[in-house]
This record gives structure tokens, C-alpha cells and sequence, in this order.
């Protein structure tokens, strides 16, 4: 399987830009504006009025990017829209008409179609189930239209309107008359509308998971290692009850015969950069710095479970997607995305068996893709989804059986989990909608207690610190989760 190329690597970080919501706004915005005067661009006077009513309603753009509106919150955002119509006289209805045709032509045909037609083989019909998805997203992306065609909709009426007072005209004297009145009337709404968002969020916005204020607190195992190696298993967005539902006995006998963490809850947001993030780090995002896929700042600002190895001489490799390059850097072994869905995990399979016969890191982990992207592309509640699982499970049967026949699996913990589940709805997930939330997370290995079921509710940034207990690694000098050990035999 080939590496992610450089090529990958940016244009990853470049696509994020459109598939994260708060970027997405102000670009998509500002090309609608910008495309629907196409015809006046050499005119040096629509430069001028273009610039100067942008400056006039930036304070809206900062606004919606610093605000998100997930899940049921989205449905607030339509009464600022009604207010600027009442406030504000719509003009060039075509504008606002354009606006919505180019959103569903990228949201549904340029990404839902073509996109994945190109990037993992999805069908060229595919747009006639993407746009339901589309509609019923609650998440923070590009593909929630509940949340974006509002915000797109009053940007581009506040914005066309000041362009219409300001643009110099032989007719019209510079600037037009109550011009004054309609500035102190926007700062009015502006403060309006900000004074609204701050209390939607203080008040509604509150199913966050609660964050753990203490660094971990455990027995110090450092150089005393309980296993030999450990190796960790993320189904990527694999949502817990659909993994019920499917045909996985090769994972499910795994956990009927370890010890499986019934309420393992994944972090806010729920992003695979973020949730990877925390997992190996032992920390919330606040403390590692990502906060999303789109990553500003390259590299996580905190220790990782790959250093804590090193202060022990020993080695880890995680083998996954490009966007983990942007947080975990050299520990990550790429792979590209770009191929048929279908090979793609059979592909990252065959890859972990040449590393472990060729580095055998002390640690190794491996993102699988597949069920991810089905989740994305063509929806969870379908059953292309349930099939990638299956697969999924065929194909950890068969890594774990090599693994046993090269006898790298005498004192070995298997951890499988997924790092988020996922909502109907391009597969949405980051801001905890039904089906987010709680993961699939279960160990295995001579170590590990047999079947068992805990209960009580516990964090994905366990993950770092349970890992370095088992390795005999000092604790990553961020990590707040608690070690694992109801899942230890004594």
C-alpha cells in the first residue's frame, strides 16, 4: 500500500478547509459573491464597493466562526435570518438563489458524487442518496445545510445590501443617502445577534462530556512491563449499536472473552485528528491543542504515548490517514487514502503485516478506514455500512491470526475500539448527536481478565496511560485518564 505523497498531505489540509464548517462559511460566501459578479471584476469600482461592505459586516463573519450551531441549535438560526429580512429589504433574489444551487451542486454532486466517485470508488448515482444526507447532518461541516444555507443566506443579504450603498455611480451620490442610519443599524443587529449566540450556548449548549481536571493518578510502572507488545485496533467511526447489528463474530468473541468497557465515551469534538489526539496522549484537546481536522498549528503541543516509549528505549508506530501526520508527526506511518473503498482496509492490512515483520514495534496501531468512509459517503443506516464492518471483522481475523502464527501474540494485549461513532447524515459526527458519543472499546491478551463488563463510565484518553502501564512507560506528562486496570487480571 502506498504512503500518503506529499501531494496527499496538502491536499488533505486544503480539502479541510471546505469540510470544516467555520472555514467553509466565510470561503464559500465570499466565492458566491465574488462568482455572481464575475462579469464586473475589471470595473476598479466594484473592487471598492466589494471591499468596504466586507469590512462592514466582518464582525457577522468572525461571529459565525466563532459560534457553532450543532445538533438542535442549528434551528435558532434561522430568526436572526428572518429579522435582517424584515430589517433589511432583500435585493437581487438571484444572488440568494445562486447561493443555494452552488451549495447543493458542491455539498451533494461536486462532493457527494464526484468527490468520492474519485477518491474511493463510491457511484456515479450516489448524489441521489447524499442529498438526504445532506439535509439531515447536525454536525458542524459543509454538509449540514440546517446550519449553513441560513448563515450563507443573511452573509450574502447583509453583505449585497451595502455593496448597494456603496458602490459609486453617476447616478447614485457616494455614499448613498442614509447610509449612516444602515451602519449604526448593523452594529445594533450585530451586537444583537452576538448577545443571542452567547446565550444559545450558555444555556442549551451543554451535553459536552465532563473533562477531568487531575493528571493521572496510578502506580508507577515504569520499566516494569506486563506485556511484551500491545497492539490497538481503531475501526475508524464505527457506531456502537450498528456494530451490534453486524456480522463481526471474530470481534465479538474477542470481547466475549476479554473485558469490554460498555460506556467508553470518545472526546468533544468528536474528529478523528482530535480523538486520535487524545487517545494517545492521555489529554482533552484544550490541553494538546487539536481542536478539529483542520489543523492550524501542526503538532500536538503535549507529550505522546510514542515519547513516553522512547524514555524507555522502546518503539511505537501508528499506520493510518495523512490528517494524522498533522498531529502526531514522524510517529505515523502513512497510508494514502486515495483508492477504492473496498481495498482500502485489505490494503492497510497487508501493510501492518510488513511492518511488524520488518520494525516489530513495542506498540503498534492501526487506523482502519473503510467503515468511516462508507459512513460518510452513503450514510450509517444503510447496509453498506453494516457490511463494512463485516469486512472489517474478517480482516482483524486475519491480521490476528498471522499475528499468532509469527508468535508475536504469546504476551500481547489487543485493544480494539473505535475513535467516534457516527450520526446519519454523511456520516456526521464531532458534536456528540445519537450515535457519537459511545464506542466499541474492548481488550484481550493473556493479561486481560475474561468476560468481563464494566459498566461505569470512562474516557477514551485512558488509552495513553493504560498503554503505558502495560509497557512499562512513564505516564505522557499531560495525560489525565484513568489506567484501565478493573480490565487486569490481579
Amino acid at each position: 500500500m502506498k504512503q500518503a505523497s506529499p501531494f496527499e498531505i496538502v491536499a488533505a489540509r486544503c480539502w479541510n478547509l471546505l469540510n470544516e464548517g467555520k472555514p467553509f462559511t466565510p470561503i464559500f460566501a465570499t466565492s458566491v459573491f465574488l462568482l455572481y459578479r464575475s462579469d464586473q471584476w475589471l470595473d476598479s469600482h466594484f473592487w471598492v464597493g466589494t471591499g468596504l461592505s466586507l469590512l462592514l459586516i466582518l464582525p457577522l463573519f468572525f461571529l459565525f466562526y466563532y459560534f457553532d450551531f450543532p445538533l438542535f441549535l442549528r434551528n435558532y438560526l434561522w430568526l436572526p435570518l428572518v429579522a435582517s429580512l424584515l430589517l433589511w429589504e432583500p435585493q437581487n433574489l438571484s444572488l440568494h438563489a445562486a447561493a443555494i444551487g452552488l451549495y447543493f451542486f458542491f455539498t451533494v454532486f461536486f462532493w457527494g458524487t464526484f468527490y468520492y466517485r474519485m477518491r474511493i470508488g463510491t457511484s456515479w448515482w450516489n448524489f441521489k442518496r447524499f442529498w438526504k444526507l445532506v439535509l439531515k447532518n447536525s454536525d458542524s461541516t459543509s454538509g449540514n445545510a440546517q446550519e449553513q444555507l441560513p448563515k450563507l443566506l443573511l452573509l450574502l443579504l447583509l453583505w449585497n445590501h451595502f455593496y448597494g450603498l456603496l458602490i459609486p455611480s453617476s447616478e447614485v451620490p457616494w455614499p448613498a443617502a442614509g447610509f449612516a442610519d444602515a451602519v449604526i443599524l448593523l452594529g445594533i443587529f450585530t451586537v444583537c445577534l452576538r448577545l443571542y449566540s452567547w446565550i444559545l450556548h450558555a444555556n442549551l449548549f451543554d451535553w459536552k462530556p465532563k473533562e477531568t481536571t487531575l493528571y493521572t493518578d496510578g502506580p508507577d510502572m515504569t520499566g516494569k512491563a506486563t506485556n511484551e507488545k500491545v497492539i490497538v485496533i481503531v475501526i475508524d467511526g464505527m457506531r456502537k449499536e450498528r456494530f451490534e447489528e453486524a456480522d463481526a463474530p471474530f470481534l465479538k468473541k474477542l470481547r466475549s472473552e476479554g473485558t469490554e468497557y460498555t460506556q467508553m465515551e470518545t472526546v468533544y469534538p468528536a474528529r478523528t485528528v482530535v480523538c486520535f489526539s487524545s487517545m494517545f496522549t492521555g489529554a482533552h484537546p484544550k490541553d494538546h491543542g487539536i481542536r478539529s481536522n483542520m489543523v492550524w498549528k501542526l503538532g500536538i503541543r503535549v507529550e505522546s504515548i510514542f515519547d513516553s516509549l522512547r524514555k524507555v528505549g522502546k518503539r511505537g508506530r501508528l499506520l493510518g490517514i495523512a490528517h494524522l501526520i498533522d498531529s502526531m508527526g514522524d510517529d505515523v506511518e502513512s497510508v494514502t487514502a486515495v483508492m477504492h473503498n473496498d481495498k482500502a482496509d485489505r490494503n492497510i492490512i497487508d501493510r501492518s503485516k510488513k511492518i511488524m515483520a520488518e520494525q516489530n514495534p513495542d506498540l503498534f496501531v492501526v487506523q482502519m478506514i473503510a467503515v468511516d468512509q462508507t459512513g460518510h459517503s452513503m450514510g450509517v443506516l444503510y447496509d453498506e455500512y453494516l457490511e463494512k464492518i463485516a469486512e472489517a471483522d474478517r480482516l482483524v481475523e486475519e491480521f490476528v491470526g498471522w499475528l499468532t502464527d509469527q508468535g508475536m501474540m504469546e504476551n500481547t494485549t489487543l485493544i480494539l475500539c473505535a475513535d467516534h461513532g457516527q450520526a446519519d447524515g454523511i456520516g456526521g459526527h464531532g458534536h456528540l448527536d445519537e450515535g457519537e458519543r459511545f464506542v466499541p472499546f474492548f481488550l484481550h491478551g493473556p493479561t486481560i481478565r475474561q468476560g468481563c463488563r464494566v459498566d461505569e463510565r470512562h474516557s477514551l484518553i485512558s488509552m495513553a496511560p493504560t498503554l503505558a502501564y502495560l509497557l512499562g512507560a512513564p505516564y505522557p506528562s499531560a495525560s489525565r485518564g484513568r489506567v484501565l486496570t478493573d480490565a487486569f487480571k490481579r
